[in-house]
């Protein structure tokens, strides 16, 4: 009888350790850190990877903690695609020793960071974010472009046997990349040198691509002092800012009391979505109609 259960037993450890450590339908278990990313993949990977997302929708990817579920669903995880995020710093080492077959693969690899980008104050030269590197490299087309070299090179290497199909995915890719790049560069004509202010400052990349620059209420993580706010206002009246970009993760307050001193509004962005050239389109539509 104690022989019957200790087999029960082993017999149900063995199915649950299956059912997460075989990916679905034979493809390729992908874990990335940010929605965007998953659309990367997936444009280079099609059909033949399985990919799951940590940070949830409505969550930021500053402080996010994984769940235990997610953890647990890493077990079955061939690659898993980092980008340089700040919850990585915390996370990254116990991710990994979750799995430790899995290849942990760094898509900021190659890529130039910039500084992250604060509201101008008085005091230029003393800002507390000073050197700190601007994570958002997902919201530039030609950055994109970089991280989906790295990308293709690590499905190739865990799935040798598609490697032609991964090929002929991210050269379509890098077509569609290009073709968004131009589209982008046009809607922006006319625009170099134009000023937007956004609550949280990840939209530096992206200017920097298309000639514009971002003004960001955020300063080192949180919202502005009175002082702070005063002066962002009087420079928001000084250059004609209208419109104020947050995102749906973010308190749109110190936005909205603003948008009210300005006469303007308030408009969200979100850095995060999944439709990430869908959403890339629509925030620059919205952007050029405000710059005029």
């Amino acid at each position: 009888m104690v022989i019957k259960r200790v087999y029960g037993v082993l017999t149900i450890l063995v199915a649950v350790i299956f059912l997460f450590s075989t990916p679905v339908c034979g493809k390729v278990a992908v874990f990335v850190s940010i929605a965007p990313q998953k659309y990367f993949v997936e444009k280079i990977g099609a059909k033949l990877v399985d990919v799951s997302v940590m940070v949830k929708p409505g969550a930021g990817p500053a402080t996010y903690e994984p769940k235990p579920r997610q953890m647990v669903a890493i077990s079955r995880t061939r690659i898993y695609f980092s980008i340089g995020v700040p919850f990585e710093k915390a996370w990254m080492k116990r991710i990994a020793a979750t799995n430790p077959g899995m290849r942990v693969v760094p898509t900021d690899h190659g890529i130039n960071k910039i500084a992250l980008a604060e509201h101008r104050h008085q005091d230029e030269g003393k800002h507390p974010e000073q050197g700190i590197l601007d994570p958002h490299i997902w919201l530039s087309p030609t950055l994109v472009m970089i991280q989906a070299r790295t990308i293709l090179k690590a499905l190739q290497e865990v799935d040798p046997a598609h490697g032609t199909e991964y090929e002929i995915n991210y050269k379509a890719f890098v077509s569609q990349l290009s073709d968004l790049d131009v589209e982008l560069r046009n809607t922006f004509v006319g625009a170099q040198g134009l000023e937007f202010m956004v609550f949280h400052p990840s939209w530096g990349y992206f200017a920097n691509t298309y000639g514009l620059k971002q003004v960001s209420i955020e300063i080192a993580g949180k919202d502005p002092k009175p002082a702070q706010l005063k002066e962002l206002i009087e420079y928001a009246k000084k250059s004609g800012i209208k419109f104020i970009f947050v995102q749906p993760q973010y308190s749109a307050k110190s936005a909205q009391l603003i948008a009210r001193e300005i006469g303007g509004q308030v408009i969200f962005a979100d850095s995060l979505a999944e439709d990430w050239a869908g959403n890339l389109r629509a925030v620059a539509r919205k952007l050029r109609s405000t710059l005029r």
